[in-house]
């Protein structure tokens, strides 16, 4: 996934899926796409002196105007809502 699959104000549903020892369990929240950003972590404990471990961060605009800072991994699916369907 990048930035241009789903530029600024673009309405999307994002999906994670966490896995736990015995089982998953998904959380999802909806709103237009503020923002992408590529950045290195600030983590103590990547033992990586030199920062090169990078974070892709989507930040989103609920209805509510609450804004979530989700970061996108190989957990993530992100999919467009268009006007008008459910949730949309």
């Amino acid at each position: 996934m990048h930035e241009s699959t789903f530029p600024p104000d673009t309405l999307v549903r994002v999906t994670q899926t966490m896995r736990l020892r015995t089982h998953t369990t998904e959380t999802q929240v909806s709103g237009v796409v503020d923002s992408w950003e590529t950045k290195p972590t600030a983590s103590w404990y990547t033992h990586d002196p030199g920062g090169r471990l990078v974070l892709e961060r989507l930040t989103l605009r609920k209805p509510d105007g609450e804004l979530s800072v989700i970061v996108v991994d190989d957990s993530t699916s992100i999919a467009r809502i268009e006007a008008g369907s459910p949730g949309g």
